[in-house]
């Protein structure tokens, strides 16, 4: 039973799931959107309102939580030049989610996740 967990169970183990996130939340980093399902999309939405949250506070402790889960020299830089103080006014909410319909192999709902301006 999945009793108080947060996360959804995209794959059968976790260190699937991790990696998915991982990828995912670079992508949205280096390109600014992303088009994906609307499960993996909530997903990602989490993790990256909250790095961006975290990168906020622009000192060496944040930066060692950020580059721990993203794990890249050049998508942290980024994170912290130019994304954080995009939204250093902002409370949260820095991703949209646009439905964009129904993939045609499979029928699972697409969407299309960006970092707002």
């Amino acid at each position: 039973m999945r009793h108080r967990k947060e996360q959804k169970r995209l794959f059968p183990t976790l260190g699937q799931h991790k990696g998915l996130m991982l990828s995912l939340v670079k992508a949205l980093f280096q390109h600014g959107e992303i088009k994906t399902t609307d499960a993996r999309a909530k997903e990602l939405r989490k993790l990256a309102e909250h790095l961006i949250t975290v990168a906020g506070t622009n000192d060496v402790h944040s930066r060692r939580q950020v580059f721990g889960v993203v794990r890249d020299k050049t998508v942290t830089r980024s994170i912290f030049d130019s994304i954080a103080p995009r939204f250093a006014e902002r409370k949260g909410g820095y991703t949209r989610a646009v439905k964009l319909g129904s993939r045609r192999g499979d029928g699972a709902s697409m969407v299309l996740v960006k970092l707002l301006e």
